[in-house]
């Protein structure tokens, strides 16, 4: 038999909050390289999707792709069971893209995020002009952590009972107890305010340099 049409809702959009980012730590006694991991790896990560108030993403998630780099053996990691969650080790840094696949009975098509994979704790400066999610360390531990908002417009029947089914399960657009918005929001504004004066410092730095040369220059050339 063929399948049931999916009828939608008309006038509605719902979102869904997610956080998703990676976790990484230098190897070390306690935190040890897998067995069959490359000597020269210097970091054990690990990368996610997760829900911001720790629901069950697997109600309407099928499946989140993590794409590695290319250097790493099969680089599309499917994980297709909460918690999505990929444990890894490496040396350096690269874009990530994350693909989220929905359960068929949404009738929801896949979307795909893209993070840049943090394992060092760069100084303030570093980070004001380095683009992608901040970098926070706690013990060692580096931390790199974005939010989004899923948007679901004109959701089918099936969907919208999936989404609506956990009471609090949607946060306040931009509300203030939201702790991935506004608050990062002033984060960013605070960052971008330091490139800034980073930029200015430099410019300022830079202009007096020229000018002692330029004055040693003429200098010279009256000797």
């Amino acid at each position: 038999m063929a399948g049931q049409i999916q009828r939608r809702i008309h006038g509605i959009s719902i979102s869904k909050p997610i956080i998703y980012g990676n976790y990484a730590e230098p190897v070390s006694e306690k935190n040890p390289l897998p067995p069959n991991a490359p000597k020269d790896h210097t970091h054990i990560w690990t990368l996610f999707v997760k829900d911001p108030t720790g629901q069950d993403l697997s109600t309407y998630i099928k499946r989140v792709v993590f794409k590695l780099h290319e250097t790493y053996p099969n680089p599309n990691r499917t994980v297709d069971h909460p918690p999505f969650e990929l444990r890894e080790s490496g040396w350096g840094e690269f874009e990530v893209a994350i693909k989220i696949y929905f359960n068929s009975i949404c009738g929801e098509k896949s979307v795909t995020l893209y993070h840049n994979l943090k394992l060092h704790p760069y100084p303030p400066e570093v980070v004001s002009l380095n683009a992608g999610a901040p970098v926070t360390t706690k013990e060692g531990r580096v931390e790199s952590i974005l939010y989004e908002e899923i948007v679901f417009n004109e959701p089918t029947e099936k969907m919208f009972r999936l989404l609506t089914a956990k009471p609090g399960s949607l946060l306040p657009y931009r509300s203030e107890k939201t702790p991935f918005t506004k608050e990062h929001e002033r984060e960013e504004e605070d960052r971008i305010d330091q490139a800034k004066e980073l930029v200015r410092h430099q410019l300022e730095k830079r202009t007096a340099e020229f000018r002692e040369l330029e004055v040693e220059r003429q200098r010279l050339m009256q000797m």
